[in-house]
């Protein structure tokens, strides 16, 4: 069974419970084990809102946060309202910070076994690169990222992920550097225009957080297409192509840039369907919480 770690802001958008309730069913269902959900921006709210969602959703697994990673300004809708529906069994300060979380997992994984789900910042991620002892880990355990970030229908396209503050470009531009696995990338011109998670069960707390963000007919969608494609495990599986290369960004503006090479470890996908295709994909594997 394949054996993912999401990295994920779980920050002031609703698409990313989306990718998180696609993933927590695709772990019951066996499809993928789910290792972990690391948070790279920290709220008040973070983990309690997380742990609740995920325990309701039917999963029990380990949560990490990037407890310094408050930097990113913004406010979340809905993560105080999610964390006061259920009993919170962990707060902020009850995981594990960054380097741990990924340390106690990464540590305990075969070589080559691990794949990384990134839908937020990188901050966390570029700092397993600092140390020679992070960067061997990271070599010999994983075996593929999956990140939602960049725009990449044009040079020098400009995402949020990538382009927030300079924590966000200078890491952006690290990852894209000396990150060892090859990278698959999906871009904001991906699932901007597809909507997904509209129409939910009042009584699903996923609905709750799609009202509360000011979105119960559906939001876009880049956080859960991340997240299909990887479950699917290749872009023509999951309907799309793929332009292979090299990928970079600017440090201090987070622009990206892709140099086309057939035999390049990076990659971005381009939709072959139209938008309604991939929603119904997405809207299908939500139908079915446990």
């Amino acid at each position: 069974m394949r054996k993912f770690i999401l990295d994920s802001d779980w920050w002031t958008d609703c698409d990313d419970a989306v990718a998180v309730r696609l993933l927590c069913n695709a772990h019951r269902d066996k499809e993928v084990e789910l290792l972990g959900i690391h948070v790279n921006a920290c709220m008040e709210y973070s983990i309690p809102a997380l742990d609740v969602f995920t325990r309701d959703s039917g999963v029990s697994i380990p949560l990490g946060l990037d407890i310094n990673a408050t930097d990113f300004g913004g406010e979340c809708t809905y993560q105080e309202h999610l964390a006061s529906v259920r009993p919170v069994l962990r707060r902020n300060e009850d995981v594990p910070v960054s380097l741990d979380f990924y340390r106690r997992i990464l540590s305990q994984a075969q070589d080559g076994e691990v794949e990384i789900l990134s839908i937020g910042f990188t901050q966390a991620l570029a700092g397993l690169l600092a140390s020679p002892e992070d960067r061997k880990l990271v070599t010999e355990k994983v075996k593929h990222l999956w990140i939602m970030a960049g725009k990449w229908d044009e040079d020098g396209g400009r995402e949020y992920n990538f382009c927030c503050n300079k924590t966000a470009s200078r890491s952006g531009n690290i990852l894209c550097r000396e990150w060892p696995s090859p990278i698959t990338f999906l871009g904001f011109e991906v699932g901007h225009t597809v909507i997904t998670a509209g129409n939910l069960p009042e009584d699903d707390l996923l609905h709750q957080v799609m009202v509360d963000h000011g979105h119960p007919n559906g939001r876009s969608s880049w956080d859960p297409m991340l997240a299909l494609l990887a479950i699917c495990g290749s872009p023509e599986k999951a309907g799309y192509s793929a332009v292979y290369g090299q990928a970079s960004l600017e440090p201090e503006t987070g622009a990206n840039h892709f140099a086309e090479d057939p035999a390049g470890k990076h990659r971005y996908v381009v939709k072959l369907h139209p938008d309604a295709w991939y929603a119904d994909q997405v809207n299908a594997r939500l139908a079915h919480k446990g």
